[in-house]
């Protein structure tokens, strides 16, 4: 994707702040205005921002300033979408969404993150799921059920190399936290009216969705028949497939909480799309980290700066910043297999194009995308 970097103008001026001995301090407040324009044949949209910018002396007062302005390309519909003229021909996991339950822009959210976006939403903010497509059986199945499972279940059928159904052969759900389950209820009769689509969840998880309205009404009208599934116990989805639930430390108000490790023909994958902090699991992720080829894990926040209006301590994740720490002495190839993913609506990793989304590249890390292929 072509990136637009238009200009920076750099005005320094001199003040004479420095002349007074008493501490002024001045918060400089930046001027952001949107645009859009022609530029070599096609539209583009950019953002323009200028700011004033203090310069300090050893006794913290302000002895010059100067003024910024640059452009840049604003975040666009990504061009490496996956589609029916060529599907993916091998078993394959791929990335049908990134972001943290409540979607991105999230409701009723004033920030700057969200702001262009209720006007002109993108298609790659799409909540956590993934599709993982059976080429040998030409099954497809799903991992969380999303508030936007339908637009995810349509890209599952389309990329897949065969005729798949519109609903897959079985859905995974982590835990009872509204992004990770509340699309099933689009299999009940006000929408799909499906029959007997296979959920596989763990044993609260199961009871929670049998005991409680409207999900207990898809269990008694055969919308879902539930798979009871257990920790650390494999699924043996085909003889080349297998997948293993295990057990991680959340905030499990109705449900246990899992990952998933994904077997295929000849890769394994790790799936953590939410844990409270990786020193709080009994498995040190560094060893599970060793034992597969691909580690999609829990980045909901780039750092604890992002959130300045709750309680971080009730939303417990484990920071990028964090992460990175405690991953930063392993080799090359053990960094890169980690992907960061389910990312919450303020999280600048969201932008492609931000510098912390280069810092996590330039550390030797990745940063899952929609629509990634990973074969397995």
């Amino acid at each position: 994707m072509k990136r637009v970097f238009l200009a920076i103008l750099v005005i320094v001026q001199l003040s004479g702040y420095a002349q007074k001995e008493q501490k002024v301090e001045i918060k400089p407040k930046p001027f952001i205005t949107n645009h859009q324009g022609g530029f070599g044949g096609e539209t583009i949209k950019y953002k323009g921002t200028a700011k004033e910018t203090y310069l300090k002396n050893a006794q913290g007062n302000s002895v010059a300033s100067f003024w910024s302005v640059a452009y840049m390309q604003k975040e666009s519909k990504p061009t490496n979408v996956p589609t029916k003229s060529a599907p993916i021909s091998r078993t394959s996991l791929v990335v049908l969404g990134t972001v943290q339950d409540a979607g991105s822009p999230h409701i009723a959210c004033k920030k700057d993150c969200c702001t262009d976006l209720f006007e002109n939403p993108l298609v790659s903010r799409k909540v956590v799921s993934l599709g993982l497509i059976d080429s040998e059986e030409e099954k497809t199945y799903l991992f969380e059920a999303t508030p936007d499972i339908t637009e995810q279940l349509k890209t599952l059928k389309t990329i897949a190399p065969f005729m798949a159904p519109e609903i897959p052969n079985g859905i995974f759900l982590t835990h009872a936290h509204i992004g990770h389950y509340t699309g099933l209820m689009y299999l009940g009769k006000e929408a799909k009216d499906a029959k007997d689509a296979t959920v596989f969840a763990m044993p609260k998880m199961k009871s929670f969705l049998e005991s409680n309205g409207p999900w207990s009404q898809l269990v008694t009208n055969d919308n879902i028949a539930l798979e009871e599934i257990h920790d650390n116990e494999e699924i043996v989805l085909s003889p080349n497939l297998k997948v293993v639930p295990f057990k991680v430390p959340h905030r499990d108000e109705y449900s246990e909480t899992v990952g998933f490790k994904i077997i295929g023909p000849n890769k394994k994958v790790l799936c953590i799309p939410d844990i409270d902090k990786w020193q709080k699991w009994e498995t040190n992720i560094i060893d599970a980290v060793a034992q597969v080829d691909f580690a999609l894990l829990d980045g909901s926040f780039y750092s604890g700066n992002e959130i300045n209006h709750r309680d971080i301590s009730e939303i417990p994740h484990p920071a990028i910043v964090e992460s990175m720490k405690i991953f930063e002495t392993l080799p090359d190839l053990e960094k890169k297999k980690i992907h960061f993913i389910h990312f919450n609506h303020t999280n600048p990793i969201l932008d492609t194009n931000s510098k912390q989304s280069h810092e996590v590249l330039y550390k030797g890390f990745n940063i899952a995308r929609i629509n990634d292929v990973i074969e397995l």
